[in-house]
């Protein structure tokens, strides 16, 4: 099945992109990709073929799985952890935030302003007096849109094959996954 230049702007607007964005991506100017969607130009064959191109490589994007973006090591720690402990495993490791994790699973997360919260307060000593409701659980196989919807509301998502924990995602990763693959 051949794609028609008529129908740019339809998978440009499927795959959340802007007119700039496509432009960017293809090397061309935006101007160019207004002018071809509103039908008032029909692009040289090169042109259209850096635009389609362009359309093909960012659609396989959305084929990422969760399993080729997430991070398997998961630091935590335990809801008994001291304070103490998560600052000490958040600096070491250069996170703002953890899961709380306790036999296999998520029970909560804990992250710089819970802490920061708490010690002014001066409540709790340990990760279960102070954590957040557990960060999402996402399938091995959930695709690149879904993780990217998650994490606009989350801080992170927890990966999961067959009930167990396999990996963690953050913001930080998604980024760093599609910066590389850019």
């Amino acid at each position: 099945m051949s794609i028609g230049v008529s129908e740019i702007k339809e998978i440009r607007k499927k795959l959340g992109l802007t007119q700039f964005q496509l432009a960017k991506r293809a090397n061309v100017s935006q101007s160019l990709i207004a002018k071809i969607e509103a039908g008032r130009l029909d692009p040289t064959y090169s042109n259209a073929v850096k635009i389609f191109d362009a359309l093909r490589e960012m659609s396989s994007r959305e084929e990422l799985k969760a399993e080729q973006i997430m991070n398997p090591s998961i630091i935590s720690v335990r809801p008994s952890a001291l304070i103490r402990e998560a600052i000490k495993k958040m600096r070491r490791h250069g996170f703002s935030q953890l899961p709380v994790i306790e036999e296999h699973k998520a029970v909560g997360m804990i992250s710089e302003s819970i802490i920061l919260d708490s010690l002014i307060k001066h409540e709790g000593k340990k990760a279960e007096d102070i954590m957040e409701s557990a960060p999402p659980v996402i399938s091995s196989d959930a695709v690149l849109s879904a993780v990217s919807n998650i994490l606009k509301f989350f801080q992170m998502a927890l990966v999961s094959r067959k009930g167990k924990l396999v990996g963690v995602i953050t913001k930080t990763d998604l980024l760093a996954k599609l910066y590389r693959s850019a």
